[in-house]
This record gives C-alpha cells, structure tokens and sequence, in this order.
C-alpha cells in the first residue's frame, strides 16, 4: 500500500495507507496477496516457517538441488541452500509487492563489516542471476558500527540498505550519516524493555517505543535527511496509529487483520512540516562517539545484543531443518 494510494473501503488501514507506505511484516505469499503491501522482508524465522508449509516444497527442494554440492564442505553447501532459500523466497515475493525485498546478512557477521560487504554481494549476484536487478533489494544488516561501515561501502555501489535492530537515535543517525536507505527502529522491544524495568503499561502518546521513532523522525526531518524511518516491530495497533505519517510501518498480519476490521479515519502522528522547523541540535557521529552513546543507553545496548542473538539462534534453526532434508 503506497502512501498516496487512493482507498475506498473505509477501514483504518486504508486511511493509514494514506499516510504511510505499508510493509508487510511476514514472509508467507498468502498473506501479502492478502494485504497488498509496498514491500516485504524475508529472514530465517519466516523463512523456517514457511519452507515447512507444503506450499512452498517446490522452493525449498529448488534451493537443495541448487546448492548440494556447491561447496567443498557440508556446511559451506548449507550456507549455500539457506542464501538460495532467502533468495528464492525473495523473488517469489517481488512477482506480489510493487517495491522491494528486504534480504537479511547473516547475524554472526553482525561484527565484521567485510563479511557483512561480501554475503551482501553475494545476495545482489544471486538476484541477478535469476533476474532480480538490484534496485530491487535491500540488503538487511544490524544497526552496529560494523553494520554502519558496511553500508556506506554499498550505498556507494548503488546497493541499497535496510538498517535493523535500532533502538536509539544515535544508531539512526550514524546510519543516515553512512547514506543508508532506510532504518528500522524497533518500537515494540524498547517498550517491553521499559515496561519490565518500570513494572506498567504506557499510554500510547508516552509509550518510549513511539517516542524513540518519533525523536528519529524529528531529525532526519529537521536536518535534510533522505534516508526512510520505517517503525517496526509493533505490539499494538495503538502503536502503529500513534506514528501514522512515519515515511514506513511494517506490520504483522495480525495487527494488519484488527486495523483492516476498524472503520474510521486516521489522524497523521507525525508530520515532516512540523518536523522541519524543530531546532534540534545535529549531531557528528565517529566510531568512538557512537560507541559511547550505545554503551551508555543500557536498554539500546542490551536490546541490540539480544537482537543479534536471537536473528542468529533463528538461522540455526533454519540451518538445522536444512541439514535434516540434505
């Protein structure tokens, strides 16, 4: 659902599609035929979920006969069929959505900007290959200061990138400063983190995982930034209306099922005019003052690290389900 789409139907979700570009937060086709989508995401939990539906046999029997052998070892072929799995489910994808794919570098280069240049290279060949042009893709990594040097490295090649896993402005900032594509704030994760600390719920206007994405969106408005603030990881429709006129939302089938079954129109939360005439100090951001920053926001810190291991423990288990049909 593109932000100028014109609806008709009445439902909250048609009047936030008005406001916002809608990304659909799931990797099944069915529900992206569904909900019409701008965009969308593969990643190895999605990806786990649907190679196990009978539906996609015939994707994840292609990716194993492409990728056995492939390597000289077992585990370089696994590696192999998990990218081609990724790649294929990406295409599949980009024949139902107008915009583009999200395809996730692997969590355990999260640290290693090299590596994290090299599998991204890799995907964009293999899209190429099977004819995805690059404009087409963006390419997933965490938002760590080796994540950051990786993408103002391919941003200059013209490959376009999909921060993830921010959880405070100076990792949007660094990120924009680097010429990223777009960035993933987590809304939902800052207000569990907020949530156990203070032992209460929010109100959705105080809730710190709406404030986080509105600090971010403030600005990147207010100094001139191109790259797109797409909010993410939301745990209640309430959320996702308190950020409607974010550049993106990307939303869970669920939440995306309860906003197409509530009638009414949608007030913008955010707006780039207002946001453009705040006076908000800029900020220089180097390795050693985003490091400092990070290291002194415990829920960021904490909330990155668990982020990380857990995007990895996913694609262990992907890894796993793969090596038992191999």
């Amino acid at each position: 659902m593109s932000a100028h789409s014109q609806t008709v139907d009445g439902s909250k979700l048609a009047s936030l599609a008005g406001l916002s570009t809608i990304v659909a937060d799931t990797g099944e086709i069915e529900q992206i035929k569904r909900f019409r989508p701008q965009d969308c995401t593969t990643n190895p939990s999605l990806l786990l979920k649907a190679a196990q539906l009978e539906t996609y046999q015939g994707l994840v029997n292609e990716a194993i006969e492409w990728g056995r052998g492939r390597t000289n070892t077992r585990e370089g072929d696994i590696e192999a069929i998990m990218d081609r799995l990724a790649v294929g489910f990406g295409r599949e994808l980009l024949e139902i959505v107008p915009g583009c794919v999200s395809t996730e570098v692997d969590a355990d280069r999260s640290f290693d900007a090299e590596a994290s240049i090299e599998k991204a290279h890799r995907f964009i060949q293999m899209y190429e290959d099977i004819g995805v042009p690059k404009d087409r893709v963006l390419i997933k990594l965490a938002a760590t200061w080796e994540g950051v040097e990786a993408a103002r490295v391919l941003q200059r090649e013209g490959i376009n990138c999909n921060m993830t896993l921010i959880f405070s402005r100076i990792q949007a900032v660094a990120c924009a400063q680097a010429g990223a594509f777009l960035v993933s704030p987590f809304v939902g994760r800052i207000t569990d983190w907020y949530k156990a600390r203070e032992g209460r719920d929010f109100e959705p206007s105080e809730d710190p995982g709406v404030q986080s994405v509105r600090s971010i969106y403030d600005y990147f408005k207010a100094h001139g930034l191109s790259t797109i603030v797409m909010a993410a990881s939301f745990r209640t429709t309430a959320q996702i209306l308190e950020l409607a006129g974010c550049d993106r939302l990307t939303i869970a089938p669920k939440l995306l099922e309860e906003l197409q079954g509530e009638q009414g129109e949608v007030a913008p939360g955010l707006d780039a005019a207002s946001s453009r005439a705040k006076d908000i100090p800029a900020l220089d951001i180097d390795e050693p003052s985003f490091r400092w920053e990070l290291n002194g926001d415990p829920m960021a810190t904490e909330k990155l690290a668990a982020g990380i291991r857990g995007f990895h423990q996913d694609a262990m288990k992907l890894r796993d389900y793969i090596a038992t049909l191999r």
